[in-house]
């Protein structure tokens, strides 16, 4: 059943997470070079983890040391939660390091910004997203399912890097200025397909509202292809006109040249952002299609240090599922075989926290 809208005070949103991307492209103070004494953090900190053997999933801030670096990452993730909501580290050297060493990077950088989620139902916490044969085809602009999302380019082809970014809180406010109307409907009751990623005895969609405003701040989250797939499920509600409209008029307003801003990712670029309060699609070009090196990132989810609050319906039943907050809780999934000297056998899935290829 649909929920009811609250009596919210139709007001347009305010603060640093609000802007324009032809404003930002006008003035890039967003991006983060990396010193040289920044970059010998970084190799001593891999150095540091190669001595003592740990493994992947066991790397912690303490155990990947940034004595000057980790009070930069600490301002990022202050900018994610409290700014414009994403900034942009540039200057990585991923050229020298191998792609087992870049996941480690990327793994022990995110320990000092949060938590990390699993990015799917077998329980791998890194990603790899390469351009297919659908290279040519652009996203719309989403959220993802966790609270900060962290990508680290490997390799780009061309132009073939191109991330779009947008505001919520921008398109927000471009909504209420054309349909104050139709705003109600992002604190309903809407329907996300899980996309058969549910744990056992679960249902395939989940039911959570779009947005909450707190004060001045909006969190989002929007995810245009898995509202509309959720409509293969009898038991979901048909979408209405009036959320198609809504649906619709986010689209071309998160697209638009005015609040978009395109980001050509070059290897060594880390692009970090807050998921409640910027959209993010990739569109890259013509001429990476068929390229013998496809685009290639590393992709990390993560509950920021410091997350702001929201309400547990905000995630649904997967809430505090996962370790962190968001992302898609692991399942513990039993492969059954023949009885062996009278005992059952189990054998489990996938040992959580592989990489994994990420699906365009």
């Amino acid at each position: 059943m649909r929920g009811q809208s609250p009596d919210l005070p139709r007001r347009p949103c305010a603060g640093p997470a609000v802007w324009r991307g032809q404003d930002l492209s006008a003035a890039p103070d967003w991006a983060l070079h990396l010193s040289p004494a920044r970059l010998d953090e970084l190799d001593a900190a891999l150095r540091t983890v190669r001595a003592r053997g740990t493994p992947l999933l066991k790397v912690t801030a303490d155990h990947f040391p940034l004595p000057t670096l980790a009070g930069e990452l600490r301002s990022a993730a202050d900018e994610l939660e409290n700014g414009r909501g994403f900034v942009l580290v540039r200057g990585i050297p991923v050229e020298r390091y191998s792609e087992e060493a870049a996941a480690v990077l990327l793994w022990g950088v995110g320990q000092h910004l949060g938590i990390p989620v699993s990015q799917d139902a077998t329980g791998h916490m890194l990603g790899h997203l390469r351009d297919g044969p659908d290279v040519r085809a652009p996203l719309s602009p989403r959220t993802e399912a966790a609270d900060a999302l962290a990508l680290l380019c490997l390799r780009a082809t061309g132009s073939s890097g191109r991330t779009t970014l947008v505001s919520s809180a921008a398109v927000h406010n471009a909504v209420l200025a054309r349909r104050p109307e139709l705003l109600d409907g992002l604190h309903r009751t809407h329907f996300l397909d899980r996309r058969g990623e549910q744990l056992p005895g679960r249902l395939p969609w989940q039911a959570v509202p779009l947005a909450h405003r707190d004060g001045e701040r909006l969190s989002l989250r929007y995810d245009r292809g898995r509202l509309e797939s959720a409509q293969r499920y009898p038991e979901v509600p048909r979408l209405s006109s009036a959320e198609r409209e809504l649906f619709d008029l986010m689209d071309e307003t998160a697209s638009s040249p005015e609040l978009r801003l395109d980001i050509d990712l070059a290897p060594g670029d880390l692009l970090l952002l807050n998921n409640h309060a910027v959209m993010h699609a990739r569109t890259p070009h013509e001429e990476a299609a068929g390229h013998e090196h496809p685009c290639h990132l590393l992709q990390l989810w993560l509950t920021l240090h410091h997350p702001r609050s929201l309400p547990p319906e905000f995630w649904g039943d997967e809430h505090s599922r996962t370790g962190g907050r968001g992302g898609v809780a692991p399942r513990d999934v039993i492969t059954p075989h023949p009885p062996t000297k009278g005992k059952p056998h189990v054998r489990p899935l996938r040992t959580p926290g592989a990489i994994r290829p990420v699906p365009r």
